[in-house]
């Protein structure tokens, strides 16, 4: 009786025991998330790419170690600021018009990313640029370090510069501490950001709690500042002139204006000596930003956390310098609204592409996905079924909008874009043309094409609650209203 007694017991134990491991076992086997983020990054100043003369080899690894989305958006901006938008929309979840009123404090009670992150378990940290309205990340997120509010602070010097070879060697030097903006505080805020990072993951070695880190740089924002040994690497002879280079867009003034804060960096008209030092000094920036990214993976590595971990590398949006004609990234070019977006991690296929559009905001479903959180009111949509391979479809159309005076969408190889306040469509075939130098709306043989672009477009506008349809409907209402009044 006793030896039955104590078998019972014993099978009881082990009952409870077999209740509790699987629990464990997900609780230890949820993967951290390492976030990094850069400011004013296009798609194409990765060397991985293939596209430009520039020198990544921490993100070049990345990309050799994970998977690369080849084509991935931002959605736009409802004012000059793009990054805020894009920001707000990242921390969200919601598409560009719903992001504006969804940061503010009493809408986004427990639902920003990393108050989800949280509340499935994640200890949270955050370090480098923030420019999320309405919204504090002190209060969001465990641990908070260094936080840079927006860009770093420009003078007067940094702007319209460089007129010539002379004025470039009297004027604003990247590396000239006076001037502050990134040197502001007495040391580069790229290294800065790193700093933190390899701090945490230094004290992540003693926590089995799983992390979610979002380390966010201010590079390669303007003032485009790094030590000189990083613009020695790129030598003016190195620097390509674009093959779209203009020296002024035709309709700048109309679509975001000439005296646009970012536009006002080069001098106009455009130069092929402005172009190349500007794009030199970006080049400059991202390297050194490379090398402090170096920096954190060489930590994670260090910590034995990186096998479950995964890293997600990405930009709030583009920037043109010097392309077409255009200095900034308040336009629906490529250049400016497509960005990097890399992913490494357990599961995720070395050394691959994908080419489907995603929106790079896809990172916070994607995320929450791995973390086992709620993705409630979230619009945008995980990566997962694209990166395991069991869908190759994503979005049908990708739509992209600035203020009251841009709208865009490219759908399968056609980009359309629409100047409300100038009057122009314009539409290019972005397999043909990927740089979008041949413009085809004017082309009646692509008439059609053009018609269907245009119908699409005001289809997703209406799925986007998009506030430009609002304001077309009362501008007709009020013309109606004009010619029953002039008829009387």
């Amino acid at each position: 009786m006793n030896n039955r007694i104590c078998l019972l017991a014993m099978l009881m134990l082990v009952g409870v025991s077999g209740l509790c491991m699987p629990r464990a076992n997900a609780e230890a086997a949820r993967p951290n998330i390492l976030f990094i983020f850069a400011d004013d990054m296009s798609y194409e100043t990765i060397g991985a790419a293939g596209i430009l003369d520039i020198d990544t080899p921490n993100l070049d690894q990345l990309a050799k170690s994970g998977t690369s989305f080849t084509h991935a958006y931002n959605m736009g901006a409802w004012g000059g600021a793009v990054c805020t938008a894009s920001r707000s929309m990242l921390n969200t979840g919601r598409f560009v018009w719903n992001a504006q009123a969804s940061v503010q404090p009493h809408v986004s009670q427990n639902r920003m990313w990393s108050q989800r992150m949280q509340s499935a378990g994640y200890q949270t940290y955050f370090s480098g640029k923030w420019h999320v309205p309405g919204a504090n990340p002190d209060g969001l997120f465990h641990v908070v370090k260094n936080v840079r509010a927006g860009m770093p602070q420009q003078t007067p010097q940094g702007y319209n510069r460089p007129r010539s070879p002379e004025d470039y060697a009297t004027g604003w030097k990247p590396w000239d501490q006076k001037y502050g903006g990134f040197w502001e505080g007495g040391k580069h805020w790229s290294e800065v950001v790193a700093d933190d990072g390899v701090e945490y993951l230094d004290t992540a070695t003693k926590d089995e709690q799983p992390f979610f880190m979002y380390l966010a740089f201010n590079a390669a924002h303007d003032p485009r500042q790094s030590p000189k040994e990083y613009i020695d690497r790129y030598p003016l002879e190195r620097i390509k002139l674009p093959e779209n280079f203009l020296p002024q867009y035709p309709y700048a003034d109309k679509i975001c204006g000439l005296g646009l804060r970012d536009e006002k960096l080069m001098p106009y008209p455009r130069t092929e000596y402005a172009v190349k030092v500007n794009r030199q000094e970006y080049f400059a920036l991202i390297t050194h930003m490379d090398d402090q990214i170096g920096r954190i993976l060489d930590a994670l590595k260090a910590s034995g956390k990186a096998d479950n971990t995964y890293i997600v590398f990405t930009a709030d949006h583009g920037l043109a310098v010097g392309r077409h004609g255009l200095s900034g990234k308040q336009n629906m070019y490529d250049h400016s609204v497509r960005v990097p977006f890399l992913v490494v991690g357990p599961g995720v296929k070395a050394g691959a592409q994908i080419d489907v559009p995603i929106y790079l905001q896809d990172v916070m479903a994607t995320s929450l996905n791995l973390a086992d959180a709620s993705t409630d009111g979230v619009e945008f949509k995980s990566l997962l079924p694209l990166l395991r391979g069991e869908s190759d479809e994503h979005y049908e159309t990708i739509y992209g909008a600035y203020m009251n005076r841009q709208r865009m969408i490219t759908k399968g190889d056609w980009k359309f874009l629409s100047y409300p306040t100038a009057n122009v469509e314009r539409l290019f075939n972005l397999k043909k043309d990927p740089l979008e130098m041949n413009d085809l709306a004017g082309n009646p043989e692509y008439a059609s094409i053009l018609a269907d672009m245009r119908t699409a477009l005001t289809a997703l506008s209406k799925e986007m609650d998009d506030p430009l349809l609002e304001t077309d409907a009362k501008e007709n209402n009020n013309k109606k209203k004009s010619k029953k009044s002039s008829a009387s």
